[in-house]
């Protein structure tokens, strides 16, 4: 019973049988029929005009995302422990042709207007430092928490007030939309997001990432970036069907939904040993050595995050019945 990684799902029905469906002669590239929609399904998600492309991994989704932001004599402020700080083996900075991140501190992952000033504020207006060009926030964060819309919109407004670019990682950001249950739209444009990373791969897509342009404009230059980064795959209608199939009858929150759920469960057997609260399908939870081996002979798998804590994962395809025997050995710790 796999719970290292959402990463190690399966694709889901929905996403298989779209692949199927994309299985005949098309134009290559971007210009079939399937990535021809891509622009007006997110745009009716989003209620506004956008621009959208698809990607293969969530490393180049960030990464694009920056290079559209931030010049490589720039720099992206964001929390210490963000994926594309700590994960990513250097794509922001490889992909911005050199750019810099600047590292806040805020709990939870969370970025906070105060940390993202205390960095920004120390720097010079002058040729000899890095001056800031964009922020970066993951919701839900690395450890799970989701950002509210008013969070994100503080952060906006700083943002604005300081002439940077707003790029939200939304890696999980299904599970934070169904945490939050507000309108994709409340979280994203309407609080001041530039560039969203929509994730799909760990919610049930096979190789399928997007990159949302609430500024379209933006999406110019990154097209010619994802051709460079050797992102433009010759047969993209397999990559948008997969994510139209996640988009038609709301796939994509009904598998968060069911891989939510399920973490609450395991929350609920966790009682006190939760480090953080659960508001999408990450736990971390305090056990010791011994209590993780114990885990470990009864078949279940998981990260082991720091000293005396691990981290657990859930998945679209483990609902709280799926989930009930690890719940059970929790407890009984």
């Amino acid at each position: 019973m796999r719970f290292f990684s959402d990463n190690a799902a399966p694709a889901c029905p929905a996403v298989l049988s779209a692949i199927a469906g994309a299985n005949t002669i098309d134009t290559a590239y971007d210009g079939d029929a399937w990535s021809a929609r891509l622009d007006g399904a997110f745009s009716d998600l989003f209620e506004t005009r956008v621009r959208a492309l698809w990607v293969t991994t969530g490393t180049a989704a960030n990464a694009l995302a920056l290079a559209a932001l931030c010049p490589p004599h720039g720099s992206v402020i964001c929390h210490r422990d963000a994926h594309i700080q700590n994960d990513e083996c250097g794509a922001p900075e490889f992909y911005t042709h050199g750019a810099k991140l600047l590292l806040a501190d805020g709990p939870g992952a969370k970025l906070t207007p105060d940390g993202i000033a205390a960095v920004a504020g120390g720097i010079r207006n002058d040729v000899h430092q890095v001056q800031p060009a964009a922020i970066s926030i993951t919701n839900a964060t690395e450890y799970g928490l989701a950002y509210t819309p008013d969070e994100v919109a503080a952060i906006g407004d700083l943002a604005r007030a300081r002439g940077l670019g707003l790029h939200m990682d939304g890696a999980r950001f299904a599970n934070a939309i169904v945490h939050l249950g507000c309108a994709p739209a409340d979280v994203t444009w309407r609080a001041g997001v530039d560039i969203l990373s929509f994730g799909f791969v760990k919610n049930g897509g096979l190789s399928a990432e997007a990159l949302i342009f609430f500024k379209p404009e933006l999406a110019d230059a990154t097209l010619y970036r994802r051709k460079r980064a050797g992102h433009l795959l010759s047969k993209g209608r397999y990559i948008a069907a997969q994510i139209l199939a996640m988009l038609d009858d709301d796939v994509w929150l009904a598998n968060a939904r069911a891989a939510n759920g399920a973490a609450a469960a395991l929350a609920r057997a966790a009682g006190d040993r939760l480090v953080h609260p659960v508001q999408a399908n990450e736990l971390f939870l305090r056990v010791s050595a011994a209590e993780a081996a114990a885990l470990r002979a009864q078949g279940f798998d998981f990260y082991d995050w720091a000293p005396g804590e691990i981290r657990l994962v859930t998945s679209w395809d483990q609902g709280e019945a799926f989930v009930a025997p690890l719940a059970s050995a929790i407890a009984a710790l």
